[in-house]
């Protein structure tokens, strides 16, 4: 099992991939699994978001 990235990483990832996509720099077969990995990436930012806010939230509470 791959072992999942810190939100940091996943970010930075993330931004790699779009910087691609601006500038051209990707090849049609390479998209569809930039694409995908883009979704990956953006879940598991959007989970750790979540989680956060959640703990953020309880300590406010």
């Amino acid at each position: 099992m791959e072992k999942q990235p810190t939100y940091t990483e996943a970010y930075n990832e993330l931004q790699s991939i779009v910087k691609k996509m601006e500038n051209a720099d990707i090849s049609v077969d390479e998209l569809t699994k930039n694409i995908e990995r883009a979704l990956q990436l953006i879940r598991i930012c959007k989970e750790k978001l979540g989680k956060t806010e959640e703990e953020v939230n309880k300590i406010m509470s």
